[in-house]
C-alpha cells in the first residue's frame, strides 16, 4: 500500500513502459450510393485533412431496353469492382421515400438491393440517410434541386468539374455522412 501510495518507494527495478504515440488510424473510405435502375450513381471518398479526396464517382446507366435483371447484375457487378479497387469501409446508401408510384418505388427498391448486396458481401458497415436530410446537410435547403447539391459538391470537394446529378447525389451521401460522423448526436446512425 505504501508503494502505491509515495512513488519515490516504488522499486527501481520495475520496467517502465515508454510513452509511445498512438499509431495514426488508417483514412476512412466511405461509399455513398443513389440507387437507380436506369442510373446509380456512386461516389467514393478518403477522409482526409483539411478535406475529403474524391477517389471515384460515376453513374451505373442501364439503356431502357435492357431486362430488369440484366440492369440489376450490372449495378451489382459494378459495384464490386468499384468496392473491390478503392477497399471502403462504409456504405452510404439513400434512404426510401414515399413514392406515389408502386412501380417506381418497387424498382427503386431492387436497385437499391443489388447495391446492399454488393457492400454486404464486402463485409462493410451499411447505412442509409434519407434526400430531405442529405439536402438540407450539404445545401441547407431540404428541397434543394439536384443542380444545387451538385454544385456544393464540387465545392465541398475541389472538383474541377460539376459531376453527374446521381454521381453528385452520391458524393453528398458520403459527405453527410462523415458530417454527421464528426458531431456529437444524441442518436448515433445505425447499420442497415
Amino acid at each position: 500500500m505504501q508503494e502505491r501510495l509515495n512513488p519515490a518507494r516504488r522499486r527501481s527495478g520495475s520496467a517502465s513502459t515508454p510513452c509511445l504515440a498512438p499509431l495514426p488510424r488508417p483514412a476512412s473510405v466511405l461509399l455513398g450510393v443513389d440507387p437507380s435502375l436506369r442510373g446509380t450513381g456512386y461516389g467514393i471518398i478518403r477522409l482526409e485533412r483539411p478535406f475529403p479526396a474524391t477517389l471515384a464517382q460515376g453513374t451505373i446507366r442501364c439503356p431502357a431496353a435492357w431486362a430488369r435483371s440484366r440492369c440489376l447484375a450490372l449495378i451489382a457487378t459494378t459495384l464490386r469492382d468499384v468496392i473491390r479497387k478503392h477497399q471502403p469501409t462504409t456504405c452510404v446508401v439513400e434512404g426510401l421515400f414515399h413514392a406515389q408510384n408502386l412501380q417506381t418505388a418497387i424498382l427503386m427498391g431492387e436497385a437499391r438491393g443489388a447495391a446492399l448486396v454488393a457492400a454486404a458481401e464486402a463485409g462493410m458497415e451499411i447505412y442509409e440517410l434519407a434526400p430531405r436530410k442529405v439536402k438540407q446537410a450539404i445545401v441547407g435547403f431540404g428541397g434543394a434541386q439536384k443542380q444545387a447539391v451538385a454544385r456544393m459538391v464540387q465545392r465541398l470537394l475541389g472538383l474541377e468539374q460539376l459531376p453527374e446529378p446521381d454521381a453528385a447525389d452520391a458524393l453528398a451521401l458520403a459527405l453527410t455522412h462523415a458530417q454527421e460522423q464528426n458531431r456529437h448526436a444524441l442518436t448515433a446512425p445505425k447499420p442497415i
